[in-house]
Parts: C-alpha cells; sequence; structure tokens
C-alpha cells in the first residue's frame, strides 16, 4: 500500500500535488485531510494545508472471504497477538501467519498447516466465483521447510553417486515432492520419480544410466 503526505497552500491543492506523484486518480486514492491550513492575517502567521493521500487496494472477495475465515479459525482456537498478511497474485492468495507460540498451526513436518490451508481453501473456493489457490504460512515455515529439502535433496544425490543406489525417501505431499524434484533436475547423475500413492508417495532419487552420464 503506497501513502504519501503534500502540503501546499490550500486541501486541494495538497492533493493535487499527491495525484500527481503517485500518478492516479482520484478515485484511486483514499483521502485524509491532516492540517486544512490557514492563511493568516495579512498573509503573515499562515500554516500550509496538508493531506494523507493513500492509494487504494481493492480486494478479491475470495481474498477477503479466505482473510475473514483463517481469522475465524485461528481466534476460535483460543489464539491471539498474531498478525495476517495476504499478498494476492494473479489467482495465488498468500497468507503469512505471525506471532508467538504458532507451532500447534504447524504440527510434525508442517502437516497440521497443510491440512489447515486445505481447509482454508475449500472454505474460500465454495460456491460460485474465481477459483483461488491458497498458500499458507506460518512463522516462515515453508521458506525453510524448502531450504531444508534443497539440501537433503543435494545431500542423498551424493550418497547415490557415491553408492550407486538408489534412495528412497521418506513420505511427502506434492509441494514437497516437487521442492526434491526441482533440486535434482539439472543433476548430471542422478534422477528423481515418485511411487506409491497419496499419502505415501515417496521420492527415488536413482543413478541415471552411464550411457546418459557426462
Amino acid at each position: 500500500m503506497k501513502r504519501i503526505e503534500k502540503k501546499g497552500r490550500t486541501v486541494e491543492e495538497a492533493i493535487e500535488a499527491a495525484l500527481s506523484e503517485l500518478d492516479v486518480s482520484r478515485d484511486q486514492v483514499e483521502i485524509k485531510v491532516i492540517e486544512e491550513g490557514s492563511r493568516g492575517f495579512l498573509g503573515i502567521g499562515g500554516r500550509p494545508s496538508q493531506v494523507e493521500v493513500t492509494i487504494s487496494e481493492k480486494k478479491n472477495p475470495r481474498a477477503e472471504k479466505a482473510e475473514k475465515f483463517l481469522s475465524q479459525i485461528l481466534d476460535a482456537m483460543g489464539l491471539s497477538g498474531y498478525s495476517l498478511e495476504a499478498k494476492l497474485e494473479d489467482t495465488r492468495l498468500f497468507l503469512d501467519v505471525t506471532g508467538k507460540d504458532l507451532g500447534i498451526l504447524i504440527g510434525k513436518r508442517g502437516q497440521t498447516l497443510n491440512d489447515l490451508q486445505y481447509i482454508v481453501s475449500l472454505g474460500t473456493n465454495h460456491g460460485p466465483g474465481e477459483y483461488i489457490r491458497i498458500i499458507l504460512d506460518v512463522e516462515g515455515y515453508r521458506q525453510k521447510r524448502e531450504q531444508s529439502l534443497t539440501q537433503l535433496a543435494q545431500n542423498i544425490a551424493q550418497s547415490v553417486i557415491s553408492g550407486g543406489r538408489r534412495r528412497v525417501l521418506e513420505p511427502m505431499n506434492p509441494q514437497e515432492r516437487r521442492i526434491i524434484h526441482t533440486a535434482l533436475q539439472d543433476n548430471e547423475d542422478v534422477y528423481t520419480y515418485s511411487e506409491g500413492r497419496d499419502p505415501y508417495r515417496r521420492v527415488v532419487v536413482a543413478l541415471k544410466p552411464e550411457e546418459k552420464r557426462p
């Protein structure tokens, strides 16, 4: 959200200066008058007018629904003092929850977080309207998990190369399996594939045939 403050001889002049700098029209902003100003007596002792102009953010109805739905769940769980930030990119809505003692929302290997994301997605996309993909994160867990899985993939690859035997990883959800596949897709010595059925589907890291290695 972009917000600026501007001064002018009049409120209208200050508003026009803000609109010019933001390069937007009046219907795209919210205006707050901080100081109406005064001309003073005979031009002496006058004060300029000052306004705060904020570019309005029109939210996707489903995005607003997702925020409200998630907040209701967190409140029902007795959580307080948390902060919820939403960011909509095309048809993906990123919901980030930060605060203290939120480990209960993550669970073992992020299972609770994945379940909560699924529930919010169902509640958000129920009924007519454009579908949006919900990506829920708590305290940056997903980024940390992605870094951990990427490092795991590299370590497993080295183990397969040195030992010459394939390695089968623990069951993972589709998003985490995708991280492993992506981390090793350009590896010249190993390749990956998945086997089994969800929720027990696993990534396998295997050595490429000799003729396909450099």
